[in-house]
């Protein structure tokens, strides 16, 4: 355990160059005091790790020192092959650099790791996108990742929502692959009018699919010091589902019911009933809480329910569900 310990740390030091003791200690779960031990024992062991003191100080390596001792377990030599998914590297144009670091790689492992990872690969197959649904028309990501990379700045053409098209400078900060849907986050370069509005520059997400043209320019891009890609996309990720999600309806389900809300309307909706539903009555039915967009939205997707749900609040929805109702029965009604 300990031995894993100092090759991450020994790691950690030669990837990211110099790191303070508390930042060590946060990246490898352990008090500060620990990673003081570790450091002198590396230091014993002969590598050259000094530390630089005062408030911008820390640990570092010795410059040009890189170690070979690598060895990746089974476990992490699997997960790297189950992480390399060639159809996103091919849209950014990394496929022939994915294959050939798979073959380096397979090419440097022991034997009986050449003989794990492969049947990783024959056992194991990541699809992103979700079912049936035709790939989106990507021309510009390669394009964009290139600039992303070098840290150029890009100026586009966007179709908005409602078919608007908008041109745009944009500083690019990261793209994210979503359930198959590449996004690209970006800062304005070019704001219409200078204003004291600090969510002018905020970071957006835009869709790449709807890039229309595109010129990488020889600008280098502005990037915040700050910025976390991650950390935005989970923020982003949390305000879409609460902005998706404005609204309430009180329902009814019976047993089949409640079994067929993850398959109909979906994770969150299921979650939400199993937390808000009360004691079943004596025929097994519960009353719950769906969060729900609209009541338009709502009347599709719980009209599939069919008579295994009823809603009870709100009134519109409960009038749209009555009003269908009455004319699928006139429809299907005997002459």
């Amino acid at each position: 355990m300990r031995a894993s310990r100092l090759l991450s740390l020994l790691l950690l030091l030669q990837n990211r160059g110099q790191m303070t003791g508390p930042a060590l200690a946060a990246e490898l779960e352990v008090s500060v005091r620990t990673v003081y031990r570790d450091v002198e024992s590396l230091s014993a062991a002969g590598v050259p790790v000094y530390a630089d003191r005062g408030p911008t100080g820390g640990y570092r390596l010795l410059d040009g020192y890189r170690t070979r001792l690598t060895g990746l377990t089974s476990d992490e030599a699997e997960s790297l092959f189950l992480a390399g998914m060639p159809g996103p590297a091919a849209e950014l144009g990394l496929g022939g650099a994915l294959a050939a670091a798979q073959l380096k790689l397979t090419a440097a492992l022991p034997a009986e790791l050449r003989s794990r990872v492969g049947r990783v690969s024959e056992r194991f197959h990541l699809d992103a996108p979700g079912w049936f649904r035709d790939a989106e028309d990507t021309p510009f990501l390669a394009d964009i990742a290139s600039a992303l990379w070098r840290d150029r700045r890009i100026a586009v053409r966007y179709r908005r929502w409602g078919n608007e098209t908008v041109e745009r400078e944009l500083d690019p900060l990261g793209l994210v692959l979503k359930a198959g849907v590449w996004y690209l986050v970006a800062r304005r370069a070019d704001p219409a009018t200078p204003t004291p509005d600090k969510s002018v520059d905020a970071p957006r997400t835009y869709r790449v699919s709807r890039v229309l043209a595109l010129r990488v320019g020889q600008e280098r891009a502005a990037r915040p010091s700050e910025f976390d890609l991650a950390e935005f996309w989970g923020t982003r990720s949390e305000h879409l589902r609460a902005a998706l999600w404005r609204e309430e309806a009180t329902v009814r389900l019976s047993p089949r019911g409640r079994a067929l809300v993850p398959l109909v309307c979906g994770s969150v909706e299921a979650r939400a009933v199993a937390d808000s539903a009360g004691a079943p009555d004596e025929h097994g039915w519960i009353e719950a809480t769906l969060p729900i967009e609209s009541a338009q939205h709502a009347e599709s997707m719980l009209l599939r329910l069919g008579a295994e749900a009823e809603v009870l609040a709100p009134a519109e929805l409960r009038a749209r569900l009555a009003t269908t109702a009455r004319a699928l029965a006139a429809r299907y009604a005997t002459p």
